[in-house]
């Protein structure tokens, strides 16, 4: 076919009206493309869509949202971010995400308790809570506890030599008070000196490490709370003098002799043998999001032997080398199989839990009360899991249960002969055949 210049004219024409209408239709999609969004999840299992349970819990949140991010100048970190909180975004539209540098504001860092880059603080109606570990569900389960309207009051008792929980001094509570009251748990303290009873709509009771003996009557009022179906957080001291063995033997829990020592301690950088890391934790809601290691210092190991209408599960537990040191903490420390000392694995935290009429009850104890003191609470998970155990206690049912959701085969495992079949294909067999195909190519052009 002979092309001439009339000819030539109407296919550059033919060509311009093309890409005319190509650019036309590119510019309306573009357009169309701001004004209406359109997203769909292809991946397997719907790994980037929130969970039905977590859509459900955004519908039923009124009011705005408030997600800040303490980040540092990481893109990566904080494009993380943005996917975590853009799912949440697309089904309620009024959670705003914002970020900071730490660096920028140490002040309110350190009034947050903020410890970690990409630590997420979240606000909801006057209240907000930290999320250290990015994931719906611990995104969820913050959300969660942050839209329970209702107030949970915790009473501390005291009158007895109990750390306080507004206290100041090093062995007080009051840090971890002002941090329950951050996710609308609010602490009291309780004198049963001048309150005979223990009030009603307490969510749970707090016996954290009485220092003289209670009276008889207060440990019947103790033993009255817990037999109603009352909760409770007991912190068990190594040597305590309080006198409550009734409540002991109620619980099946035996307190036994000496500290809980772990030769392994000046190796993770601890100075005292008596200060114990808790990096492995038992199955359970409390302990389920825990990544980071608790410090538990001047810990008592327990045993327990929970009655028939009580089960038990372990929360904290020792590393296989510690023991139950019966004598002094000097250098010269060593485990004495011939006293009543025990090695191994030690619980020094457990969860009791029984069925009630209406609801369950709830009773955690842990073998030491320093742990959410003054001095240790910013200490590794030390502030978390004293949140998770109360928020345990105090809540009406457990927290949404979202399985995790993974591609079901992420991996690619190739043997080296395979890997050599595949390096031989694409670097020099495609190669060899691109040369031989263009080479024929023009060879034939050229016959012509």
């Amino acid at each position: 076919m002979r092309l001439d210049a009339s000819i030539r004219r109407r296919l550059w024409l033919h060509h311009l009206l093309f890409l005319a209408l190509f650019g036309l239709a590119i510019g309306l999609l573009a357009w169309l493309s701001l004004r209406y969004s359109m997203q769909a999840d292809w991946s397997d299992g719907q790994r980037n869509t929130l969970s039905v349970a977590s859509q459900t819990l955004l519908a039923g949140m009124d009011g705005p949202i408030r997600v800040t991010a303490y980040a540092r100048d990481n893109p990566a970190l904080r494009d993380a971010i943005r996917r975590l909180v853009g799912r949440y975004q697309r089904h309620k539209p009024d959670l705003s995400l914002a970020f900071i540098n730490p660096d920028l504001l140490p002040d309110r860092v350190r009034e947050l308790g903020i410890t970690l880059d990409g630590e997420l603080y979240v606000e909801y109606r006057s209240h907000g809570e930290r999320i250290q570990r990015l994931g719906e569900q611990a995104m969820t389960h913050a959300l969660q506890r942050l839209s329970r309207g209702r107030e949970r009051r915790v009473r501390f008792l005291v009158g007895h030599g109990e750390r306080k929980p507004d206290g100041i001094a090093n062995h007080d509570l009051g840090s971890f008070g002002r941090e329950l009251e951050k996710i609308g748990i609010q602490p009291h303290a309780l004198d049963l000196a001048k309150e005979s009873q223990i009030p009603a709509g307490t969510a749970a009771l707090v016996i954290a490490g009485p220092q003289t003996l209670l009276p008889p009557a207060d440990i019947q009022v103790v033993l009255n709370y817990v037999e109603q179906g009352g909760n409770l957080l007991w912190l068990l001291e190594p040597k305590d003098p309080s006198g409550l063995q009734p409540l002991a033997t109620a619980l099946g829990v035996t307190a036994l002799p000496g500290v809980v020592v772990d030769p392994d301690a000046p190796r993770l950088g601890l100075s005292q043998p008596d200060f114990i890391p808790i990096a492995d934790y038992g199955p359970h809601p409390i302990t389920a999001l825990l990544r980071s290691t608790a410090l538990l210092p001047q810990t008592v190991a327990l045993e327990i032997q929970p009655p028939t209408d009580w089960k038990a599960a372990l929360l904290l537990e020792s590393q296989s080398r510690s023991w139950t040191e019966t004598g002094a903490l000097d250098d010269s420390i060593q485990f004495d199989p011939n006293t009543t000392e025990r090695s191994g694995l030690l619980t020094v935290g457990v969860a009791l839990s029984r069925a009630r009429p209406e609801t369950e009850q709830r009773i955690v104890v842990i073998g030491d009360g320093d742990f959410l003191s003054n001095t240790y609470l910013g200490n590794g998970a030390n502030l978390e899991l004293g949140l998770n155990i109360l928020n345990w206690l105090t809540l009406d049912d457990t927290l949404i249960a979202i399985p995790p959701r993974t591609a079901p085969d992420p991996t690619l495992n190739l043997s080296d002969r395979a890997l050599a079949l595949m390096a031989g294909l694409f670097l020099i067999g495609l190669p060899v055949i691109f040369l031989i195909s263009g080479g024929l190519i023009g060879f034939y052009r050229r016959r012509r």
